[in-house]
C-alpha cells in the first residue's frame, strides 16, 4: 500500500497489482470480494455500489487514458459518533479501477486507525 496525497489535500492509500498477481478478473469480482468482507465483519455497513465509469461515461464527462471499468464500494463502520464532525467523513468509499493490465484500488484514510486497518487489510487480501 501506498499512501499519498492527492489534489495537495486528500490523503489516500492505493495499491497497483497486475492482472496477473489478483486473485480476481474483473472490478465487479472484486467489490464482490470486498463486499463480502464487509457483510462478515461486526460493525461494517454496506450501502451501495457506484458504477464511476458507467455514469462519467454517460453524462459525457472526462476517463482518463488507459481506464476501462471504475466503481466504488460505498461502506460504513460508524463505530462512534461523539460529535457532528464524523458525519462529514461519513461513509467510506473502497475505489476499484481497471486499467487494463493492472488494477488499482484506493480508499480516502480514515479518521478511525482501526477502520483504515481493516480497509487496507481487506485490499491486501485481492493480490496472490
Amino acid at each position: 500500500m501506498q499512501k499519498k496525497i492527492f489534489k495537495d489535500k486528500y490523503p489516500i492509500f492505493s495499491i497497483e497489482f497486475t492482472k496477473e498477481e489478483s486473485k480476481f478478473d474483473s472490478v465487479p469480482a472484486i467489490l464482490d470480494f470486498l463486499h463480502s468482507l464487509v457483510e462478515a465483519h461486526p460493525k461494517a455497513l454496506n450501502i451501495a455500489r457506484f458504477d464511476h465509469f458507467s455514469h462519467t461515461k454517460s453524462i459525457n464527462g472526462e476517463i482518463g487514458e488507459g481506464i476501462k471499468d471504475a466503481q466504488n464500494l460505498i461502506l460504513c463502520f460508524g463505530m462512534q459518533l461523539p460529535s457532528a464532525d464524523p458525519v462529514a467523513v461519513r461513509p467510506r468509499s473502497i475505489g476499484v479501477t481497471d486499467m487494463g493490465k493492472t488494477f488499482i484500488v484506493n480508499f480516502m484514510e480514515a479518521p478511525n486507525p482501526i477502520a483504515n486497518e481493516t480497509m487496507e487489510s481487506w485490499v491486501k487480501q485481492l493480490v496472490k
